[in-house]
């Protein structure tokens, strides 16, 4: 097992891994930026070494420094968390060439699932289900524009190299393909530094649903469940669940396999989730593979009992697989809310600065995965993501009343953050029932779902500045004093004293 091991992340998933090495027994290596200078994961860790400026393209995405940085502290393994590096092949392969282990699968299977375009090649010749479109990289607007006539609209531009939204377009019709092409290559061009495009169908308010998998250097694998993920703004998940509550046995169990088959054909070890869009019809394609660990993992954990940093950790260090399929068991169900530093009121506008006060939840069944603190800075260079509130219970309706109770004990002041907004969104009778969509949010968004709730609360924010305002003008004002009545025994008393007193 190793002895010392750097986690090339920041914020939340950084103390999330540097907690389970922790328990193990293993020392943490932090890397920090000029902005993450006080940054809890920094404290947190047995040694921390600076690697650049605040932009990320200086610091955090700077293998040379961040391999050098593993050197000079003398750690065997490199955890990338999740974003940043976690998916860059070159990496994986640069900290194989320093002698250091990657806390992820191979370069191979990283590169063959991290692109898209190749992840669908590798599917439809195994004969596997895919969502309908090209298998192969389109470079000029003219191919984009024929290929789409024969796919026919609506359709999705998605970037080959891409993931979280990002180069991700959906066009309605051909008037808006030669925009939507131009920008979604740009886009990919800036997060991924490859402005490779490919075109898939359009499902109809499909589900986005996921399977966590889990795979040994031995040639074991196995999965482990599912996590429902439709609940996004804008391509982005915010609210996750396990179990989901649109599958039945028969399709979960469909889905698993397929998923762990697919994990074999890319000779894949370490975490990973495979993700799916399922129809109307409950028919499900492979959408793409995700090849670290994701930042909805602890609704997983929560239902099977598993810690899956722990498992990555000994799987890297070459340990065989501790779980075997038949002992999968889905316990309870688990939500997930993603808390951000953004401003509901104002088209969910980043909202970075001083936390000046912080009240987290707590009581049976809640985690909150965070990396903030009361007088810390949230910096304007990252994603606002401030923690991950997770809550289990027996049921989803017990479940869902105990987020909403999670939600309501959650206080960050000094900055907007997202959490009125899931208050809202939890109490829709659409999403109690289950029944919702990966364009549910958006279409809520549309119809002016955020702005009925933030005038709710911008009147109880004023009825309460207005009773604070009047009992601070209340200290100041003189208060009338009314005459006190002595209590019996406190005359009593006095007397008594009168009475031994020399006369």
């Amino acid at each position: 097992m190793f002895k010392k091991i750097l986690v090339a992340n920041r914020g939340e998933i950084a103390l999330r891994v540097m907690r389970a090495c922790r328990e193990m027994g293993i020392h943490t290596v932090a890397v920090y930026s000029d902005a993450d200078r006080k940054a809890l994961h920094v404290r947190y860790a047995d040694e921390a070494f600076h690697v650049g400026s605040a932009p990320s393209i200086e610091s955090y995405l700077r293998i040379d420094r961040i391999l050098e940085a593993a050197k000079r502290s003398g750690a065997e393994a490199i955890h990338p968390g999740y974003g940043f590096l976690s998916e860059n092949a070159e990496f994986a392969q640069a900290c194989e060439a320093e002698g250091l282990n990657f806390i992820g699968p191979s370069a191979r299977s990283m590169e063959l699932m991290g692109s898209k375009t190749a992840a669908r090649q590798a599917l439809i010749g195994a004969g596997l289900p895919v969502v309908p479109g090209t298998d192969h990289n389109l470079e000029s607007f003219d191919e984009v524009r024929r290929v789409a006539r024969e796919i026919g609209y609506p359709l999705m531009l998605k970037a080959a190299a891409g993931g979280g939204g990002k180069g991700l377009r959906r066009v309605r019709n051909e008037g808006e393909l030669e925009s939507a092409f131009r920008t979604a290559r740009s886009e990919a061009q800036n997060a991924f530094k490859d402005p490779s495009i490919y075109i898939e169908k359009y499902l109809e308010r499909p589900r986005h649903i996921e399977v966590q998998i889990l795979g040994d250097r031995h040639g074991h694998l196995i999965h482990l469940c599912e996590r429902e993920c439709s609940l996004q703004r804008r391509h982005q998940k915010v609210v996750e669940e396990s179990p989901s509550p649109f599958l039945d046995d028969s399709l979960r169990a469909q889905m698993g396999e397929t998923a762990a088959r697919i994990g074999k054909l890319a000779g894949y070890w370490n975490a990973g989730t495979v993700e799916f869009l399922v129809d109307q019809d409950r028919k499900f394609y492979f959408l793409e593979m995700n090849t670290r660990l994701q930042v909805e993992h602890p609704v997983t954990e929560a239902v099977l009992g598993v810690d899956l940093v722990k498992e990555q950790i000994r799987i890297a260090a070459g340990e065989p697989l501790r779980w075997r399929q038949e002992q999968v068991r889905q316990r309870g169900h688990a939500l997930e809310c993603r808390i951000y530093a953004e401003d509901p009121e104002n088209n969910f506008f980043p909202s970075p600065g001083l936390i000046r006060g912080l009240r987290t939840p707590s009581g049976p069944g809640i985690r909150d995965d965070s990396g903030i603190f009361e007088g810390w800075t949230v910096p304007i260079e990252y994603d606002p993501l401030l923690s991950k509130l997770v809550v289990w219970d027996v049921n989803r309706p017990e479940a869902l009343a105990r987020m909403r109770r999670a939600l309501e004990e959650y206080e960050v002041s000094g900055i907007k953050t997202n959490i009125p907004f899931f208050l809202r969104v939890l109490e829709h009778p659409d999403f109690i029932s289950g029944n919702f969509d990966t364009g549910f949010i958006d279409r809520l968004l549309e119809n002016g779902f955020a702005l009925d709730g933030a005038s709710a609360d911008a009147e109880r924010v004023a009825a309460l500045a207005a009773a604070i305002a009047a009992g601070r003008r209340s200290l100041h004002e003189p208060v009338p004093s009314a005459p006190r009545k002595e209590s019996g025994w406190k005359a009593a008393g006095r007397r008594q004293l009168m009475d031994q007193k020399p006369r």
